[in-house]
């Protein structure tokens, strides 16, 4: 006797009252979270962590399990781990044309479920993906080079919150106009003439996830989560040194719709082996109408220019800048200043890189402080940070690839390292590569080819300008032309402070002031905290705002005559 397929889950009568607030967050701008960030045992249970690094350890060096995923054959392990081991893990191979055609023929039923059905399966996804949370952790880790506590917070549930911000977002706009609506215009003779008229949103098309090695989820999911709920099938790309993160999504979201009635080919991971042009491949297919995309300005760049049929959204690279004018608390903007350069190794599209400071030097509670002596206490105010292994390696984490050190290899043999990067034995992982922040001090005019160059990882400048004036200028000058992902500013002048968010609103990008305590310029909070701005170079869309999921959905009308019955008016 064949068994009776299980009704499916509503899941947006499950989450109703987490959407709505969620979409009321996005409107106040305070804190708010559904997730939360300490990897603690009472907020997530006695046996999560061990759960969790059990699940990871479990998948090592075998297959990884997509039941019904197209394709055919497997992608041959293409992870190592940052702290000194292979990963051994083989995906569902897939090529583009099969990809894209499997997301294809997964559309219609997605497209006539709705805003509310679809925002509810989203919902149900990031509630699993947060309560595997551990498991994710330790594979962003593996992957990432992160410190576990980062690779926790930052690859789980702030990952998830800025995939729900999205989520609100989606829906909040296709909800924007009614499903329906009768239209009524008076004729000055007989009757009115009346209109029954629908209002249905349409995805786009296919959608591509370009993803990052450095951050998987926390970049992946604002798109990943925006096009689905827009009505868009996504195939999600991971870069081949990070796959197992959003291979653990791309699972549970294929579990998720399964149960909710719908195809789970709406989610497909499109892994590929080192060499591969497959992200280029799918790029250009016409059938993909949506991109996301983290990583290089050159790639980045390709993407805006080539791949025409698409609504491009990309975070590339910029020159994050800081503005040195004065301080009332010297101490806390040094050591608020060394974390910022010293997490994850600087590894972050939002990490410092310029600091321009006036050559004859800003007032401090500590006296006046030259280039040469702020550069001299930024590096004290490192070591003293850094000074402890076990401490320096939760802050750093691991070096995630060679180009990092060859980087940073390239700034020590600059002119003027005032603090140079050493190197950190991790006390657990011995083969995991370590190094602390490198600084060192430029000029503003004769160096200028060197710091309008993005080093992306442990290396900043101490740059000297003629003045706070031409500090403004150089920041709004090379913010336009380069962009930024984020800036900052120190001064205990008002009017400073009004000139630099003047610069930084003439330069596109968001600007932070006097930070010296716990929030730190290079992380942002999700419904509070806009990050990225098409206003500059450095990206092409905000995480998020509305018009970071309004090019992923059309709103299509249908209307027809109402006819009057016999006896009445219309």
């Amino acid at each position: 006797m064949p068994h009776a397929t299980p009704e499916p889950v509503d899941f947006f009568a499950r989450h109703r009252e987490l959407l709505d607030k969620a979409v009321a967050a996005t409107a106040s701008r305070d804190h708010w979270t559904p997730y939360p960030e300490s990897p603690s045992r009472s907020v997530y249970g006695e046996e999560a962590a061990k759960l969790g690094e059990a699940a990871f350890r479990d998948q090592l060096g075998k297959p990884f399990e997509l039941p019904g995923h197209p394709g055919d054959g497997t992608v041959r392990a293409t992870e190592t781990s940052p702290y000194g081991f292979a990963l051994g893990i083989s995906y569902p191979r897939v090529t583009p044309e099969e990809a894209v055609a499997a997301a294809k023929a997964a559309t219609g039923t997605w497209r006539a479920a709705g805003p509310d059905v679809r925002a509810g399966v989203a919902a149900e996804i990031l509630a699993r993906l947060n309560a595997a949370s551990f498991e994710n952790a330790h594979a962003v880790q593996h992957t990432t080079g992160q410190a576990f506590v980062m690779a926790f917070q930052a690859g789980g549930p702030h990952a998830q919150d800025r995939g729900l911000e999205a989520v609100a977002y989606a829906w909040a706009e296709q909800k924007r106009h009614p499903a329906s609506a009768r239209w009524t215009k008076p004729q000055r003779k007989g009757g009115a003439l009346v209109m029954d008229k629908k209002f249905t949103p349409v995805g786009r098309g296919v959608s591509l996830l370009i993803a990052c090695n450095t951050f998987p989820t926390w970049n992946g999911y604002p798109g990943l989560f925006a096009s689905l709920v827009t009505g868009n099938p996504v195939v999600v790309k991971p870069h081949p040194g990070a796959v197992l993160p959003l291979a653990l999504t791309v699972r549970t979201a294929r579990e998720v719709l399964a149960e909710a009635g719908f195809d789970p080919n709406l989610v497909i991971l499109a892994a590929e082996e080192p060499g591969e042009r497959t992200a280029g491949l799918l790029a250009l297919h016409p059938d993909v109408r949506v991109i996301d995309f983290t990583g290089s300005t050159e790639f980045g760049d390709w993407l805006e220019t080539n791949a025409r049929q698409a609504a491009v959204y990309t975070e590339k690279a910029g020159l994050n800048t800081v503005v040195l004018d004065s301080t009332d608390d010297y101490r806390g903007l040094l050591g608020n200043l060394a974390f910022s350069l010293s997490l994850y190794s600087g590894q972050m599209c939002t990490t410092p890189q310029n600091l321009l400071i006036p050559r004859a030097g800003i007032a401090t509670d500590q006296g006046v402080k030259s280039p040469d002596e702020f550069a001299a206490d930024l590096g004290a105010a490192l070591d003293k940070l850094l000074g402890d292994p076990a401490r320096a390696a939760g802050t750093l984490g691991a070096i995630v690839n060679d180009g990092v050190l060859e980087r940073l290899e390239k700034a020590a043999a600059l002119d003027g390292v005032a603090h140079p990067s050493q190197p950190v034995e991790h006390p657990e992982y011995p083969r995991a590569v370590v190094r602390t922040p490198l600084v060192a001090r430029l000029d503003a005019e004769a160096d200028e080819e060197t710091y309008t160059r993005e080093w992306f990882g442990p290396v900043s400048f101490v740059i000297a300008t003629d003045s706070t004036e031409h500090s403004l200028r150089v920041f709004r000058d090379t913010v336009r032309a380069h962009g930024a992902l984020t800036a900052a500013v120190h001064s205990t002048r008002e009017e400073v402070l009004a000139a630099a968010e003047s610069a930084a609103l003439d330069a596109g990008v968001h600007l932070s002031e006097n930070l010296t305590g716990g929030v730190f310029v290079n992380q942002s909070a999700a419904f509070s905290d806009f990050h990225g701005s098409a206003a500059n170079p450095a990206a092409s869309a905000t995480l998020s705002d509305p018009a970071f999921v309004t090019g992923r959905f059309a709103t299509l009308q249908s209307r027809r005559p109402v006819v009057p019955q016999e006896g009445t008016h219309a």
